[in-house]
């Protein structure tokens, strides 16, 4: 089959209910959370996956590309 280009969908790095953070806060209010949880995944915007994320203290949400985010590592116990 010459000629066919193979169609490859992104895949959502981040599952539904990780903890991320914006990498970036440039052209935000100064009120807007930076700290979200993502509810949904969205098709992808040029090339990169979507999500639908929530940030319930401020009750705010947004949607936004992966390469906006990154996850929030959770701390571990001191011991």
């Amino acid at each position: 089959m010459a000629g066919k280009k193979k169609c490859t969908v992104p895949i959502h790095r981040f599952p539904i209910g990780q903890i991320v953070r914006l990498k970036s806060r440039k052209g935000l209010s100064p009120k807007a959370a930076d700290i979200y949880r993502i509810t949904a995944f969205l098709p992808a915007r040029d090339n990169s996956p979507q999500y639908r994320m929530r940030n319930d203290d401020v009750a705010q949400e947004r949607v936004t590309q992966e390469v906006d985010i990154e996850p929030i590592t959770p701390v571990a116990d001191a011991e």
